[in-house]
């Protein structure tokens, strides 16, 4: 069970991979939200239950039938990738009716002293995709992420790259692919768009790239047209595809630049190269891009701002840290792009 957010349930997928694996004789039914649904197409042995978070699994109540539901499935051990209010309640249940029941540690202690102001220990925490493996381990099975697996490349239909232009030519989507995926929930792990914008017009100096740039709702949307305007090779993907299209757009990048957001997580997932930008949080607190190399993750001047991270999701406003991602030079961006690509 793993009921948000896109980024978070994004990170359960390679351990699912590889945890079918390595035990092909098990059946897995994943609860999430439906929007979720197509990350874990394709997986073996896998059944996606839809959480019904408006009316049938709504309230306490909502639980208590979501747990009727969940137990006429026979299930016989319950993971609690989430453990927040809701998963507890159901985990309970379970160990109630005599289930092994296992639930993932988010290591609160050890993030609040990454990332506290004063007496501060920075050191690489365990990753989530690690701590997730680790709650199977303790219902008994092997996972060795080592072994997780990547979907094949979507074969992109006509009618995808069609919507992708706004018009009935087939556009070429030849050369090299560049996702650009610039928002995040939070400002504080947000690239200056001024420095986006120059990011995005260098590489689109080079007409065998493809840039396109990912996002999602109205204000985003507008924001993407302008960075994106007057370039033939730069194309707005948000608000055109449906998700699963979107995934299957993704699958064929040759390289995702990305925040430290949902994106990063879902462009792993599917096997592609990923650079992270990082501002206030950072790739110690194990939320680092699953299979993704540390020079990967380009992180704003410690030396400059020494409280940082400042947080582990980026909620967490300190005065006088607003700049710190200028520090990540566009250069650097750009040199770490070509550097991947090649």
């Amino acid at each position: 069970m793993r009921l948000s957010a896109m980024g978070d349930v994004a990170m359960t997928v390679p351990v699912l991979r590889a945890f079918v694996i390595q035990n092909p004789e098990l059946k897995i039914t994943v609860i999430s939200r439906p929007f979720f649904k197509p990350f874990f197409e394709g997986i073996p042995n896998l059944t996606f239950f839809a959480f019904d978070e408006k009316k049938r699994h709504k309230g306490f109540f909502g639980l208590l039938r979501l747990f009727r539901d969940l137990k006429a499935l026979h299930i016989d051990a319950f993971a609690d990738l989430h453990n927040v209010l809701r998963s507890k309640v159901v985990r309970t249940l379970f160990a109630l009716s005599g289930k092994k029941t296992a639930f993932v540690d988010k290591a609160r202690a050890e993030k609040a002293a990454l990332t506290r102001a004063e007496n501060k220990i920075f050191k690489p925490l365990t990753t989530m995709f690690e701590r997730h493996a680790k709650v199977f381990e303790e219902l008994g099975f092997t996972v060795d992420l080592l072994y997780s697996t990547f979907p094949e490349k979507a074969v992109l239909s006509n009618a995808i790259l069609k919507r992708l232009v706004g018009n009935e030519k087939i556009p070429d989507f030849s050369g090299i692919k560049i996702g650009i995926a610039p928002f995040a929930q939070y400002d504080s792990k947000v690239y200056p768009l001024d420095l986006m914008q120059e990011v995005i017009n260098q590489l689109a100096e080079n007409s065998n790239y493809k840039i396109l740039l990912f996002g999602g709702g109205k204000k985003e949307i507008e924001l993407l047209d302008s960075l994106s305007k007057g370039k033939e090779n730069v194309v707005v993907v948000a608000g055109k595809l449906k998700f699963g299209q979107e995934l299957q757009l993704i699958s064929n990048l040759n390289v995702m630049l990305s925040m430290d957001s949902g994106n990063a997580h879902i462009a792993a997932m599917l096997g592609v190269k990923v650079i992270t930008l990082w501002g206030a949080t950072h790739p110690f607190s194990g939320f680092s891009p699953f299979n993704q190399p540390l020079e990967n993750a380009l992180v704003s001047d410690r030396n400059l701002y020494p409280k940082l991270p400042t947080s582990v999701y980026g909620n967490k406003i300190v005065a006088g840290y607003e700049d710190a991602m200028r520090t990540i030079s566009v250069q650097a961006v750009i040199g770490k792009i070509n550097s991947v690509i090649e």
